[in-house]
């Protein structure tokens, strides 16, 4: 026979694969995974609610919170009117007060070491007076601004601007 030219064999190498880089990542997305699964957790705390009963509704005020409350509505002309508590059953009357320190400042830092003076006997400490700001449309805007610094001064903190007027509103920003 004649020669047949002789196979080559090609030389084999080992293939290998690293996979520290793939253990790494698989770990990183693990660890990811479970901080995400127990951030989406939803979180819920106790609301303590007040009894809702007739009597403690009627006297202390206590179903809605309405003894934290201050309504402070804006006309036209500076004019500032407040009351606490709802409009049908007032703990303290609508009037007519003027701006800066001698008026709404004054009754508004009066209202609210009240508020927190009570809210620490009952074992509630830091819960101030709630102010609800209703500028009508006929208010400038230097009296919402001035009635914004006036929460800064007095540092409350919970206060909410409502451009929502009831019509037993109306008419008191009207006859006043």
């Amino acid at each position: 026979m004649k020669n047949l030219p002789l196979k080559i064999r090609s030389k084999k190498l080992e293939s290998r694969v690293d996979l520290t880089a793939m253990v790494s990542v698989s770990f990183l997305l693990i660890v990811f995974f479970m901080v995400t699964i127990d951030l989406a957790k939803p979180n819920s705390f106790g609301l303590g609610l007040p009894y809702d009963d007739e009597y403690t509704c009627r006297w202390y005020g206590a179903c809605g919170g309405e003894n934290r409350s201050v309504t402070i509505l804006l006309g036209d002309n500076n004019k500032l009117i407040t009351y606490t508590g709802t409009l049908d059953l007032p703990i303290a009357p609508p009037r007519e007060i003027e701006y800066g320190k001698n008026g709404i400042r004054t009754l508004l830092l009066k209202q609210n070491k009240s508020i927190l003076d009570y809210s620490a006997q009952l074992g509630r400490p830091g819960r101030g007076i709630t102010v609800i700001i209703k500028p009508s449309t006929k208010c400038n805007y230097k009296n919402l601004v001035d009635i914004l610094d006036e929460m800064v001064i007095t540092k409350i903190d919970t206060y909410a601007i409502i451009n929502e007027f009831t019509p037993e509103e109306s008419q008191l920003l009207a006859a006043n």
